[in-house]
């Protein structure tokens, strides 16, 4: 008898989205597909995400237990040696490179139930980095955002400028050495931890100043958990644990939920109170006070600035899903667009600077110690009721918690179009990662008025986007409901990226090989 198998996937590039068709074609299920997406991003969309960069996801697996893999990489543990008469933390070149964790994280992703090995994906990403794949507008726009920087570093330029030329949209980006280094990894994901990988990375990082040594690089894994998780509303709610910030995404929704407020102003003032909580609170719990109590309470009163980088086009989500009950949302990222400003040459890889939001304040639970990791702004989410399980992602920087529970409520219901609610405007509050000098409250064309209103009673300053806005965040949502013994999957992408969500139905593996 004929079966079928349904994958739901969203991916903020179509070429991605494609890889994950791909996989889940050949027999994968949603864990395979999300990794075939997450690999190719890194050659499609460079700019955001990075062999280089970290991982953060949450899995639930078919039993319905939902897991956290944290895989943010620690400072050098001789970061120290280098802080001298550092006044905050260096945002570009080696000192705020921390050990790359994604391809750890794809790893544990693997290991948790794929059908297919992983190097499959990064052999399928290496013939596009080796072939070349067209320039998206999203990569022409972080181009031009950041010329500066490209044009400084050997590396960047020879890549995204060759001959002083920065590439354009339908231009083609050919990555012959990060090919060779994706191959590499194929035949052992290790690579980049323990073997010439790692050496050639610790290279570069050491000849621009930095303190980084392959012990720093070998030690890295990355952490399988239970998630944090938090009952309100009818659903249960799932984030991942510090450094991740999902606990005051947490937090918002537990608070905005259990007061039974439902106005965009009241999730504005919980909003503000997140600011300060993070801030107060979130950390390493490996090397510092974390209090996650105070987080989910949204602990604190006074929002403050937090001197941390703009993080425009610094991050990609996926997330996928089957109707074996497998449902994944994977954020990876560099942080900064084009991460530190190098792309190590041999290697072909670009390499983040989440160590920019380490604090010099040594009490501070985020205060730069040897093997710490900076706090991370990467916060997937998983809500789930009795029929009814929407997974969730999101690019927006320090701003995805405002991000998400802005948009949670109206994705979780049946009745709404995954669509029309990612089109929604979307109001933000921020400082200097939203380009203000305060923090203030940023808002896209036709945002709630009376979100304005109350930012106007407590005088909280106002700027607008003049459209919609790569800041206000590319989420990726797939909503997953069951009613009257049917499972209905349906998936959907940000209109401010360059991706898509679908839902494919694919033969099962047997049917493939026995047509009768």
């Amino acid at each position: 008898m004929s079966t079928e198998r349904v994958v739901a996937l969203a991916a903020p590039h179509r070429e991605a989205v494609a890889a994950g068709q791909r996989a889940s074609a050949a027999g994968g299920n949603a864990i395979d597909a999300a990794l075939a997406a997450a690999t190719m991003l890194t050659v499609v969309y460079p700019h955001q995400c990075a062999l280089g960069g970290d991982l953060i996801a949450l899995v639930r697996t078919p039993t319905g237990e939902t897991l956290s893999i944290v895989s943010a990489g620690a400072a050098p543990r001789d970061i120290l040696s280098a802080a001298g008469e550092w006044s905050t933390m260096p945002r570009q070149g080696a000192h705020p490179v921390t050990v790359p964790g994604i391809v750890a994280g794809w790893l544990a992703l693997e290991r948790l139930g794929a059908r297919l090995p992983l190097g499959e994906a990064l052999a399928e990403a290496a013939a596009v980095a080796a072939n070349g794949t067209e320039v998206s507008p999203g990569l022409e726009r972080a181009i031009d955002s950041r010329i500066d920087a490209v044009r400084a570093d050997p590396g960047l330029s020879a890549v995204f400028a060759p001959g002083g030329r920065p590439l354009r949209a339908a231009d083609t980006l050919v990555q012959p050495a990060l090919a060779a280094t994706l191959r590499r990894l194929a035949a052992d994901p290790q690579d980049i931890y323990t073997g010439d990988t790692a050496r050639l990375l610790v290279a570069a990082l050491r000849a621009a100043g930095g303190t980084h040594d392959v012990a720093d690089f070998a030690e890295h894994v990355a952490e399988v958990a239970p998630s944090l998780e938090v009952e309100t509303a009818g659903a249960r709610w799932h984030a991942a644990p510090p450094p991740s910030v999902g606990a005051v995404l947490l937090g918002l929704v537990k608070t905005f939920h259990e007061d039974g407020r439902i106005e965009g102003p009241s999730l504005l003032d919980a909003a503000l109170r997140g600011v300060d909580a993070r801030a107060e609170y979130l950390g390493d719990p490996r090397t510092a006070p974390v209090n996650v109590s105070a987080m989910l309470a949204l602990g604190g009163l006074d929002p403050r600035v937090l001197d941390e980088p703009p993080a425009q086009g610094d991050t990609v989500a996926v997330t996928a899903s089957d109707d074996e009950g497998w449902g994944v949302t994977l954020i990876q990222s560099v942080f900064h667009t084009f991460g530190c400003g190098i792309l190590e040459p041999e290697t072909g890889i670009v390499l983040h600077n989440r160590g920019a939001a380490f604090s010099l304040d040594p009490a501070s639970p985020a205060r730069l110690t040897p093997a710490s990791r900076p706090p991370h702004t990467l916060c997937p989410v998983i809500v789930e009721d009795d029929s009814t399980t929407v997974i969730a992602g999101c690019q927006g920087g320090r701003a995805q918690p405002w991000i998400l529970s802005q948009l949670l409520p109206a994705l979780r219901d049946p009745g709404s179009a995954l669509d029309d609610t990612l089109a929604v405007p979307r109001w933000l509050v921020g400082d200097v990662d939203l380009g203000q000098p305060r923090l203030s409250l940023v808002i896209e064309p036709g945002v709630d008025p009376l979100v304005v209103e109350r930012a106007e009673a407590i005088e909280l300053p106002i700027a607008r986007f003049p459209g919609p806005d790569d800041s206000a965040g590319h989420v990726q949502v797939i909503r997953r409901t069951t009613a009257a013994g049917a499972t209905r999957l349906e998936a959907a992408s940000d209109p401010r990226a360059d991706g898509a969500g679908i839902v494919a139905t694919f033969p099962s593996p047997h049917d493939r090989e026995d047509p009768s």
